[in-house]
């Protein structure tokens, strides 16, 4: 099965405050990812590379 993006995908990063998580970020947003936000439970309200983090993922679907 193969995913299919293009330049309208929308991305959530899961992870995006640890270590590897943020470097992605910041390569990802370097290529030009459309990134609307990354999650890390309890650090909601943070931003990572201006990308704000929430506690869940149906925090962002909201």
């Amino acid at each position: 099965m193969g995913i299919l993006l293009d330049d309208s995908t929308r991305v959530i990063v899961q992870g995006i405050t640890g270590r590897i998580g943020s470097v992605q970020t910041h390569w990802m947003l370097e290529y030009g990812t459309n990134i609307v936000g990354g999650v890390t439970p309890g650090k909601g309200g943070a931003t990572v590379e201006g990308v704000p983090v929430f506690n869940s993922v149906d925090d962002v679907l909201k």
